[in-house]
């Protein structure tokens, strides 16, 4: 019996056409696999997410909450009375240790206040706010006046006393900073304030009781 043989040229062209079609699969396959490259875990620039853009607020990126607010706009004040308490001291004074505090205060807390009324700025939010509460620690108008009338050692007692009672409110309104606040610039001052008035308080215990 005699066996059928296709021609040559028959055979290559039979043999191209298969070589194209795997061609073309491989290649659809390819395209799927970029189509759905999520499903193989793949990631393009294309679908990429874009990162969050910073903030230009100040202060821990711009976060802040209402506790921030508050200490900030609670503590602008009452540090600006503890200036005008230091301010009386001039000429008053006689202690060498009441002055040595009188400078620290000055040295430290002008440029907190103004630490903080840059945060309000950047926050959008007021540097004052109308309180239906007093500040702990501030002086009263009578307080101001009767430590402005006394001279030498009584004034370095009368000061010593109204400024503890001063630096416990602000350790007070701090503390609640450290625990309520969300951001972190604002909760790194309420630690200075913290341990820097603490410590001015054991001082000047320490001269009432010499006094």
């Amino acid at each position: 019996m005699r066996t059928y043989r296709k021609p040559a040229a028959l055979r290559v062209l039979g043999l191209t056409g298969a070589v194209a079609a795997t061609a073309l699969l491989l290649a659809a396959c390819g395209d799927g696999d970029r189509m759905s490259g999520m499903d193989h875990g793949g990631t393009t620039s294309a679908t990429a997410a874009p990162s969050a853009p910073a903030s230009a607020n100040p202060g821990d990126s711009g976060t802040f909450n209402g506790a921030d607010v508050m200490f900030a706009q609670m503590m602008i004040p009452h540090h600006e009375q503890a200036l005008k308490m230091a301010e009386l001291a001039e000429g008053r004074a006689e202690d060498p240790d009441v002055k040595r505090i009188v400078a620290a205060i000055e040295k430290a807390q002008d440029p907190e206040i103004q630490k903080m009324k840059a945060w309000l700025r950047g926050w959008g939010k007021p540097e004052s706010a109308a309180m239906d509460h007093g500040m702990a620690g501030m002086m009263s108008e009578q307080d101001m006046k009767d430590l402005a009338a006394v001279q030498g050692r009584d004034f370095d007692r009368k000061f010593a006393e109204l400024m503890i009672a001063h630096h416990e409110g602000a350790v007070e309104m701090a503390k609640t900073e450290q625990k309520a606040g969300g951001n972190a610039e604002a909760k790194a001052l309420a630690g200075e304030v913290v341990t820097a008035q603490t410590a001015e308080i054991a001082e000047l215990r320490k001269i009432l009781d010499r006094l």
